[in-house]
């Protein structure tokens, strides 16, 4: 029985720069989060993926492997806002279960929809529609199958703009020519895993018996991707938010501690007015740290349950000194910057501490987030972040869709000049 249809966009941030500048479509594009030799391309489009350039290749590395390859720089809240209207489009075909990223989201399959030339007929529905109403360049593969784990499996294996329905009876043949790592699960480090145990293909994953891979797995988890991989519909844990975090390449002229520390600043107040916006305390803060030469540092502290912006700025301090002081950092000149609040509470119901250092700012902190939502992100700032006003721009996390309100710039939602939002054809 069919019970999932996954659709995956293409290319997705390129595509969205072909859909809106006409100049570059046919063309390699690679969308990058500034125009600098030494960052690396957090999208491809079509063409630039048959040059071998994909994500995380290097700036250098895709001009030498396409030198006709143009570097756009990316508009996260012109991502977002399409990814808006991507979701309308298919809620108007049908209803959407789950957004699993900023180009991905399923529809559970029930009743007439289940059997197969059905789900096909509702694929190249949903695929019609999202071209003739957002462009021709926003296409999207989509796999159906007996459970969601399947079904992004199908969508992943003819790209672009496929379509692949896996039924239960073409199990598991239909899964023996994948690599390992085509399934979602399997990362480096599972991997790894699989291997020490003696898996080292797909066919011997779809042999081993479910006693395996829970060992494998260390518990239940490995029981439940046995299931997954023969089709049973094992329900979804529900999610929840863990963490809210935020990083940033910083660009040549960034690149010397006060300014790193100036950008870590407005990071911070960022994520501080997100965690007031969800209503969560935190209770850990963590420091990233990437060095020119590719050193990497991470710091981490235990912090009294808070929301408040200056206690939680403090934290972030902190853990960038002890790194100057401790690992000889400041030798080295910063390439990225990240911080993270982790330990996440409902603020509801919980006792702030009675022995914080710091006046009590929670009434500053709200009328300063009330402000910024009101006249512009950039408002009130605590003065830490004044250098970096620039810097910090909106960016998009896999398991993260920023909030358009909380989240950007004015700036950042403009179009180039002459370009306009795409119409519904017939509109």
């Amino acid at each position: 029985m069919l019970r999932a249809l996954y659709v995956d966009f293409n290319s997705y941030f390129a595509s969205v720069e072909q859909q809106l500048r006409p100049e570059l479509r046919g063309r390699p594009v690679a969308v990058v989060p500034m125009l600098a030799d030494t960052t690396c391309a957090i999208a491809a489009s079509i063409e630039a993926k048959r040059f071998g350039v994909k994500t995380l290749t290097n700036v250098a590395d895709a001009r030498r492997m396409c030198p006709e390859i143009v570097f756009v720089v990316s508009r996260p809240a012109v991502y977002v806002e399409f990814h808006q209207r991507a979701k309308v489009v298919v809620e108007s075909v049908a209803p959407i279960a789950a957004v699993n990223s900023i180009d991905e989201m399923w529809i559970r399959l029930t009743g007439r929809d289940q059997p197969r030339d059905a789900a096909e007929k509702l694929a190249l529905e949903i695929k019609y529609r999202l071209t003739q109403q957002l462009g021709q360049c926003i296409t999207s593969s989509i796999g159906i199958a007996p459970n969601t784990f399947l079904a992004k499996t199908a969508s992943d294996m003819v790209k672009p703009d496929g379509l692949v329905v896996i039924e239960q009876a073409d199990l598991p043949h239909a899964l023996m020519k994948l690599k390992l790592n085509h399934f979602v699960g399997i990362g480096r480090k599972m991997l790894e895993r699989l291997h020490d145990h003696g898996i080292k293909s797909t066919p011997q994953l779809l042999e081993a018996d479910v006693a395996k891979l829970r060992e494998i797995w260390g518990g239940v988890e490995g029981e439940r991707f046995w299931q997954k991989l023969r089709g049973e519909d094992v329900l979804q844990r529900e999610t929840q938010t863990s963490s809210i975090s935020h990083s940033h390449v910083l660009a040549p002229v960034e690149r010397s501690h006060a300014q790193a520390q100036a950008v870590l600043s407005r990071l911070t107040q960022k994520a501080a007015m997100r965690l007031r916006d969800g209503e969560f305390i935190a209770t850990d803060v963590s420091l990233y740290l990437k060095l020119r030469g590719g050193e990497k540092y991470k710091n981490h502290l235990r912090v009294d349950a808070t929301d408040r912006t200056q206690t939680l700025l403090n934290a972030v301090q902190s853990l960038y000194e002890k790194l100057m002081l401790e690992r000889a950092v400041r030798v080295g000149s910063p390439m990225a910057i990240g911080m993270a609040f982790s330990g996440l509470r409902p603020r509801e119901g919980q006792s702030l501490s009675l022995f914080d250092a710091q006046p009590n700012t929670e009434k500053l902190d709200r009328v300063v987030d009330q402000l910024n939502l009101k006249f512009g992100k950039n408002t009130l700032f605590w003065g830490g972040a004044f250098n970096a006003q620039k810097s910090g721009r909106m960016a998009i996390a896999f398991n993260h869709i920023p909030d358009l309100v909380i989240e950007a710039e004015p700036a950042e939602k403009r179009l180039p000049n002459g370009v306009k939002w795409p119409k519904p054809r017939g509109a």
